[in-house]
């Protein structure tokens, strides 16, 4: 099969200098610079893969010293990391937060408070370590969450709902299924930063291209407004493939690092959600998974989104924490294994056979991508090369190539870029 190797150019502001940015940002919250000196200030850390968390965490509790207050570090990631104090810690280990390069301890614990119920009984849980620090500042990207769509998605309220509710948290807004979300998010986080000391929020956009493009500061006072205008701006940053309409796309590797799903739902137009209507823009009708990404540590969460995968993949699959991660969300579909082969070669063709015996191979629309989250560069069959609109989706051709295989595995990789 013949193949082409694209770039496509998407909208991508970036933040030149993250520590000035950082501490403007900080600087100009009032709650957070009233505290008096000494007082302690929880910092939260979650579980994804966001580009410069380091070096942003390690400024703001560089600035927090400078002010003369005691940081510490909350993993803040629901049931993540096994559901345990000590998995947790791992996983930020993993990222490059340690108490070392943070310069802070890590205070690490599953142990949560209930604040109180919302007006429509809704439990409120909040981390004990960061419950009792005299400040707490919440930071997260922000973007289109994996299971819903509304006001506010994945971000700072999220942070507070689940990050912070540990698995408490976690379960009982997930138990209530993927329809509730946004009103459970919203009213839970709203009880929870009237009822505990968050003193401001640091959000974060990143560009088509996985970059820092905006780092804002964000008020207890107007925390759901900014963060709905954040999220606006955040989707107007969003990757897309350039055809909405496939009939294979071929994904070299999905994990934890590039979304909570492994492989994003707003991009594969694929939920697999009890009671959530599939998407209808995006129609890609065979998903080939090669891979699960080294910093997944086996966490296969969203292998369900797959069609087909292979033997090398089911492997590596650690059963633990991907059951945890599924029954926490209560989205077991998405953790039911495909059809998988020993090769790669042999699970696409099983892919191209499947589409039916009508099918001619050299009209099929095929898309080879990294991952789900950098789609800069990817591979694209000539057919489907030939339906892109070119007055909506802006590219250009490097190379061409051709569709081959060595020991049964695929020969040409875009990972190596990335």
């Amino acid at each position: 099969m013949q193949l082409y190797e694209i770039e496509q150019t998407f909208k991508g502001e970036k933040v030149t200098d993250i520590k000035e940015t950082v501490w403007a940002e900080l600087q100009a919250n009032k709650q957070l610079n009233t505290l008096p000196e000494q007082a302690e200030i929880a910092i939260t850390a979650g579980s994804r893969g966001i580009e410069n968390i380091v070096l942003i965490l390690k400024e703001i509790v560089l600035y927090l010293k400078d002010k003369n207050y005691k940081p510490f570090i909350v993993p803040s990631m629901g049931s993540h990391g096994g559901a345990t104090a000590e998995g947790q810690v791992e996983v930020l280990h993993h990222l490059g937060i340690t108490e070392i390069s943070m310069g802070v301890p890590i205070r690490s614990s599953m142990e949560v408070l209930h604040l109180g119920t919302t007006p429509d009984d809704l439990p409120v849980y909040m981390d004990k370590n960061a419950y009792e620090a005299d400040g707490i500042i919440v930071i997260n990207r922000v973007k289109a969450h994996t299971a819903f769509h509304g006001k506010v998605e994945s971000g700072l309220s999220k942070m507070v709902t689940i990050g912070l509710g540990k698995q408490k948290g976690a379960s009982f807004v997930h138990t209530q299924g993927a329809n509730n979300m946004e009103h459970n998010i919203m009213e839970v986080s709203k009880y929870a930063i009237a009822h505990s000391p968050i003193c401001m929020g640091l959000a974060i956009i990143e560009n088509g291209y996985d970059q820092t493009a905006v780092i804002k500061g964000v008020t207890v006072k107007d925390w759901h407004k900014q963060e709905e205008a954040l999220l606006k701006q955040s989707k107007d940053f969003m990757p897309s493939l350039p055809l909405s309409d496939l009939d294979v796309l071929v994904v070299e590797e999905m994990g934890k690092n590039y979304s909570g799903t492994g492989m994003d739902p707003n991009i594969i137009g694929r939920m697999r959600i009890e009671g959530v209507e599939e998407p209808t823009d995006i129609n890609i009708a065979r998903i080939l998974v090669l891979d699960l990404s080294e910093p997944s540590h086996g966490n296969a969460q969203g292998i369900g989104l797959a069609d087909f995968t292979t033997e090398n993949f089911i492997n590596k699959i650690d059963r633990k924490p991907t059951y945890m991660n599924a029954i926490t969300s209560t989205f077991l579909r998405r953790v039911m294994f495909p059809m998988h082969y020993a090769t790669e070669e042999e699970a696409l063709e099983a892919a191209i056979t499947s589409l039916g015996p009508e099918v001619n191979r050299d009209e099929i629309d095929l898309i080879q991508v990294p991952n789900t989250l950098h789609l800069s560069r990817l591979y694209i069959s000539e057919s489907a090369l030939n339906k892109i609109n070119k007055e909506k989706v802006d590219f250009k051709i490097i190379r061409k190539l051709e569709l081959q295989f060595e020991n049964g595995e695929f020969s040409n990789r875009l990972l190596a870029a990335h």
